[in-house]
């Protein structure tokens, strides 16, 4: 098994990377979407989440509301910290049982946003980033995502540098430029990967 950590900035272009190598054959985990299991009606991390930051996080229909919460820990570090010490340490279990599920000889790619952030580097066997310029980010985060300017300079801010990301990178795919010239860079790492795997 080859354990690979995925990063990137918010609006770089994680998720299409990851998309396509699990169309490659990846067995991929998406810390984000585990993220989002550990915290739906009933679980405790929910729960949790609520003691920490009150009812005023939930909908009517008892979920999280996840913008009310955003707009609280995005704005004040002390906050995220405090829901990043109750979310990781479940979506971490999470993920380890879903990469004991992958076989041998799989290549298992975790898809982690904050994998700089909380020094997750040395967990992998390789770390790839996607990588593309703050303004590029920024750009994308406002016409694509529909975000105000000012949220979507917050998001990026709460993030490590695109220095700090490329510090921990084994590999770097390159998403400045149109979707087109993705795909070729995503099957040369994919190439990489089972090679690597192959020879264990």
């Amino acid at each position: 098994m080859l354990k690979v950590g995925l990063t990137g900035g918010i609006g770089a272009g994680k998720s299409e990377v990851s998309r396509l190598l699990a169309r490659y054959g990846a067995v991929l985990i998406d810390a984000d979407r585990i993220a989002r299991e550990v915290v739906e009606p009933g679980t405790p991390g929910l729960t949790a989440v609520v003691e920490m930051f009150g009812p005023k996080i939930l909908t009517p229909d008892g979920s999280l509301d996840r913008p009310a919460l955003g707009s609280i820990v995005f704005a004040d570090p002390a906050r995220l910290a405090a829901l990043n010490a109750i979310v990781h340490p479940l979506v971490g279990a999470r993920s380890a049982e879903l990469e004991r599920a992958a076989g041998p000889g799989a290549v298992v790619v975790h898809d982690v946003p904050l994998l700089t952030e909380n020094g997750l580097a040395p967990l992998y066997d390789l770390v790839v980033v996607v990588d593309a310029k703050p303004a590029t980010q920024l750009d994308r985060l406002v016409h694509l995502r529909r975000m105000t300017e000012s949220d979507a300079r917050a998001r990026m801010s709460a993030q490590a540098t695109r220095e700090e990301r490329l510090a921990v990178a084994d590999l770097v795919i390159d998403n400045d430029g149109p979707l087109e010239d993705l795909e070729p860079q995503v099957r040369k790492v994919w190439s990489e990967l089972t090679a690597r795997a192959a020879t264990g």
